[in-house]
């Protein structure tokens, strides 16, 4: 998958490559074919995962459906296979620059942001391609995340044009309610699509929340 990409807005999955294999990709599959804007893998390595294996099976599934496939924090990956379309950060790094030009062809930036305004203006200033807010509500995969200020996404929104994804405990139950308080581009999810069932549903139901033409 060598053709640039953007991410614009939408919903964007993340997704768990320690989880047990053949449920991850069943699941994988059907928020494909439903319609997701974006997968991340998430650096949570099972033990013995083969990286550039299992990041080519994901990459041939989101090819499918032309979707980008981004690597969590390891840039050094996006040198080793052609199936990763981009790099999400957890923090700035010291050598974006660097790391910018050490990757020999187009690929799509993203971070993540808490309560910090100074990693959204870094952001801004490195011109990355979007900022993702964690964790708007409680949620069991983002036990790591402070829970974001509804002020601070506001703050945000008045310094930069990048599309702003919330994440988080983010359901279609409470997404009307957050995007009458704030104003986003789009959600980033692990457990609310991951966990579900019938993934296919939990995504057509995201997608009505967000106002996505079906």
């Amino acid at each position: 998958m060598n053709q640039p990409f953007k991410i614009e807005g939408g919903i964007y999955l993340v997704i768990d490559p320690s989880m047990e294999q053949s449920l991850l990709f069943q699941k994988l599959s059907a928020a494909l074919k439903a319609g997701i804007q974006a997968v991340q893998l998430w650096n949570n390595w099972g033990a013995g995962t083969e990286k550039l294996s299992f990041i080519e099976a994901v990459g041939r599934l989101c090819e499918q459906y032309q979707t980008p496939l981004l690597i969590n924090e390891e840039w050094e990956l996006m040198n080793q296979s052609d199936w990763l379309n981009g790099v999400h950060f957890d923090t700035p790094p010291n050598d974006f620059q660097l790391i910018r030009h050490s990757i020999k062809r187009p690929f799509i930036t993203g971070i993540t942001c808490s309560n910090n305004i100074e990693t959204a203006i870094w952001a801004n200033n490195h011109k990355l391609d979007y900022i993702s807010f964690c964790s708007m509500f409680p949620s069991p995969s983002s036990k790591a995340c402070d829970i974001v200020m509804p002020t601070i996404v506001r703050q945000v929104r008045k310094l930069t044009p990048i599309p702003i994804f919330v994440s988080g405990g983010i359901t279609p139950e409470n997404l009307p309610m957050l995007r009458k308080d704030i104003s986003f581009e789009g959600i980033a999810v692990i457990s609310g699509i991951l966990s579900a069932d019938h993934p296919e549903q939990k995504v057509e139901q995201y997608k009505i929340a967000l106002g996505i033409n079906q």
